[in-house]
């Protein structure tokens, strides 16, 4: 499974790439709002000089003459730009027409099977299951992802998924067992997955019988 970072914060983008694990990036306008006195574009450009995978960035449109303006604009800033498109009708018209031109979408705030279903036979590159969101009104995350997932299998559909809103660690490693393609997750998750009480008391104690064993040399 791939790992993207879920941000817009260049920085944090940097040091995830700096430590190998990460493959790509996705924002959303939220995400980039965050980022204050800084040019859309320009955030987009940039992340794509320092992750060289796919990079989500989002339109605002509603109608798919706007969404398709927008997405066109969007993937000229890059070849490595996927851009995100909500799972509407209109959306969905948008992503057929930006296939065929060979403009990969990201389909996202997608809370059900369904609509997964829905955004790949529109020729989705990707699907966005929101598993966090799910979870916060009772219902089960991971089933939604279970059913993507086993119907993408039944089909031979090339759509890969996202397991997106992702809260915590284990988030990704449920999203790992049911056979998700890639999970995206914000960089307090990512840095949380390197943690182990177990890890941090070896090197304690290995660098104390280090210190020991020099002090005894002495």
């Amino acid at each position: 499974m791939e790992i993207y970072l879920d941000t817009a914060n260049v920085e944090e983008i940097r040091k995830a790439a700096e430590w190998g694990v990460i493959s790509g990036v996705t924002t959303n306008p939220t995400l980039v709002s965050k980022e204050r006195g800084r040019d859309f574009h320009g955030i987009i450009k940039e992340i794509c000089t320092i992750v060289r995978g796919p990079v989500s960035a989002e339109v605002i449109s509603q109608d798919a003459d706007g969404i398709l303006r927008e997405a066109r604009d969007l993937a000229a800033i890059d070849p490595h730009v996927v851009v995100k498109i909500p799972v509407t009708p209109e959306g969905l018209s948008a992503v057929r027409i930006l296939a065929g031109e060979g403009i990969r979408a990201n389909v996202t705030l997608v809370f059900s099977a369904l609509q997964a279903l829905l955004a790949a036979r529109a020729g989705a590159a990707f699907v966005s299951p929101f598993i966090g969101r799910i979870d916060d009104i009772g219902q089960e995350g991971m089933d939604v992802v279970e059913d993507i997932v086993r119907i993408f299998d039944n089909y031979g559909f090339g759509t890969k998924v996202i397991a997106a809103s992702i809260r915590h660690p284990r988030h990704v490693l449920e999203a790992a067992r049911l056979g998700a393609d890639i999970a995206t997750v914000p960089f307090r998750v990512l840095e949380q997955m390197f943690r182990h009480p177990l890890t941090d008391r070896g090197i304690e104690r290995f660098l104390a019988d280090w210190a020991k064993m020099r002090e005894e040399r002495n």
